[in-house]
């Protein structure tokens, strides 16, 4: 019988390569695929999937990394990763995972796949090695990601975190039938999760199989946004409805079919979950308490937006619907009830939801957002997304046939070309590296740098053309494709320090002088000025070159070079960028 699930998987290899602008190599195209379909439920952005990849020359037989705190992917500018970070600050018993990939492109699973990873986990996941051993040992990049997970567990010993160690062995085989996983490799595997769980007392350790079957299965599996929610009361006033709804029913309204809570109806929510902060404890308590009062007196609710809202008896049907406020509740609930027996108290008890049938209109949407989530302190950092520069840039880009992904994950979720999609961080780190010439910014703040008011004001304003944006996306995008489409040979680690001031030196080569405002860029963006490969061939040179001579003379580490504004500086001073001398 032919192996259909292979071809298909093919299938959808090959289509994503055709949709790049440059294809990638088979192994470096397939370690991302598998990346993305391990990590399926998790909702992250295919920047945060490609920072994750660490496959290279001695990467420990690891080709994905991941760090998981209470639910939310650490990255390096991480507070809890911070020097002097108070443990206080987190939850007591949160949960700590780690997410180790290995993907290779071969039709089996092999014992020595997994006798390699043992080997490195044993080192890489031990607090007492010595990170210049490891390094030694190890590519920077692996030890680099392993290290948000040491630091995190160190940092975080007195707050006694729920430990996770998942490894996920991803090939183009089968995992069951006919020439599947041998019983050798399944006690390899076996002796694998023991280890994973020894690595701290309590710990949890999980080995799993993604054959082919599995990655198409997960591939083709698209979230759902349109859902049934049963309710018990409601009062409807035009084409919006209150109802209180049995905590039973909004379980099934907030989980998939394997029971898993379906992330992607937060999208739109401006806050992340804050885990055992006092609020979302007194909500724990007030279900786990079987003579408490009713839920919904003790609680706000929740509210939802949708496209189309329809009844059958009192069952709701809603199209695109969005959790915009009650993400704290919602998660307490899924958190409380999913552990608990089935004829629990807690879930006769109500909860109050407003559904607000906002049709297209997504400006209506992002006022009921910001409105909604006035009552209470939230950051303004999580309020961008509804900024009208935010919504202007959207609809610029979709003119284009482009995709500006405000809403985290909307446009892959909705099948669109990732190629095409660019995230608000990324758009913002190409503003900062090439708008204000502060690569510096870009690389050493991935993930806080619109926290502060400041900063953001200094990216996203109204005096820019909306122009300028679209082509520093693109530009941005040129960059990215050149140095990961093999014609040119940089490390993974590389490739993290170098692409912002890459991309820096071919704005400045363009425009003739730094770019200390993006409005400089007007000019460049109105013409479609393109970066072409031969720019950036001769740029890398020079930034390679640049690079080595600072190091030899600072004696810095790469990434101190490359976070820091010092060797910026140094860049825009080279007489090699024919720079006019009053510059």
């Amino acid at each position: 019988m032919a192996d259909n699930e292979l071809v298909l998987l093919d299938q959808v290899l090959a289509q994503r390569q055709a949709e790049r602008t440059k294809p990638l190599r088979e192994d470096e195209a397939f370690e991302l695929f598998a990346a993305e379909q391990a990590l399926h439920g998790r909702e992250l952005s295919s920047e945060e999937i490609a920072d994750g990849v660490v496959g290279g020359s001695n990467d420990g037989a690891l080709d994905g990394v991941f760090v998981f705190l209470g639910g939310s992917l650490l990255s390096e500018d991480s507070e809890v990763l911070q020097p002097g970070y108070s443990a206080a600050k987190t939850p007591v018993a949160i949960k700590l995972e780690l997410w180790l990939i290995q993907a290779k492109r071969e039709v089996s699973f092999t014992e020595t796949a997994i006798e390699k990873v043992a080997d490195a986990a044993g080192r890489l996941l031990s607090l007492s090695e010595d990170e210049e051993d490891l390094r030694r040992l190890y590519s920077p990049q692996t030890v680099f990601r392993t290290g948000f997970f040491r630091t995190a567990l160190r940092t975080l010993a007195t707050r006694h975190p729920q430990v996770e160690i998942n490894f996920v062995y991803a090939t183009r085989g089968r995992t069951t039938g006919p020439n599947s996983i041998n019983t050798k490799v399944e006690i390899k595997a076996r002796d694998l999760e023991s280890q994973l769980a020894g690595v701290v007392s309590g710990a949890v350790g999980r080995v799993e199989f993604l054959g082919a079957a599995e990655l198409w299965r997960r591939a083709n599996t698209v979230p759902s946004y349109t859902t049934e929610l049963t309710y018990q009361e409601n009062a409807t006033s035009g084409n919006s409805h209150v109802a209180l709804v049995r905590l039973r029913d909004y379980m099934n309204f907030l989980t998939d079919d394997q029971g898993a809570l379906r992330r992607h109806i937060f999208d739109w929510n401006v806050r992340d979950y804050q885990g055992d902060v006092e609020v979302n404890r007194e909500i724990k308590d007030s279900l786990q308490d079987p003579d408490g009062p009713e839920f919904w007196w003790l609680n706000n609710g929740v509210t939802i937006v949708c496209s189309k809202a329809s009844a059958v008896g009192k069952t709701y049907s809603l199209d695109d619907v969005q959790v915009v406020n009650g993400l704290q509740t919602s998660h307490t609930i899924y958190s409380v009830l999913r552990g608990v027996e089935d004829n629990h108290p807690a879930f006769d008890r109500a909860v109050l939801v407003r559904i607000l049938v906002t049709g297209d209109d997504t400006a209506t949407r992002d006022r009921v957002i910001r409105a909604t989530n006035r009552q209470t302190s939230v950051p303004a950092a999580s309020l961008r997304a509804t900024d009208d520069i935010q919504r202007d840039i959207e609809a610029y880009f979709l003119g284009r046939d482009w995709y500006y992904d405000r809403r985290k994950n909307f446009y892959r979720n909705s099948g669109r070309s990732p190629e095409r999609i660019i995230s608000i961080p990324l758009l913002a780190q190409a503003v900062m590296a090439m708008g204000l010439s502060r690569p510096d910014n870009s690389r050493a703040r991935p993930s806080s740098l619109l926290k502060r008011d400041e900063d953001y004001k200094k990216i996203f304003s109204k005096d820019v053309p909306v122009e300028v944006y679209f082509w520093l996306a693109q530009a941005q995008r040129a960059v990215d494709v050149f140095l990961s489409s093999g014609e040119v040979e940089v490390s993974t680690q590389d490739r993290t320090n170098f692409k912002f001031h890459l991309a820096m030196l071919a704005a400045t080569k363009l425009v003739g002088a730094p770019v200390r405002s993006p409005k400089q860029l007007k000019a460049v963006a109105l013409s479609d000025a393109k970066i072409t490969d031969a720019n950036l061939a001769a740029c890398l040179a020079l930034l390679l070159e640049s690079f080595d001579q600072f190091r030899e003379e600072t004696g810095d580490p790469a990434d101190k070079v490359a976070k820091g504004p010092a060797f910026v500086e140094f860049l825009l001073r080279r007489p090699e960028l024919e720079l006019p001398s009053s510059t």
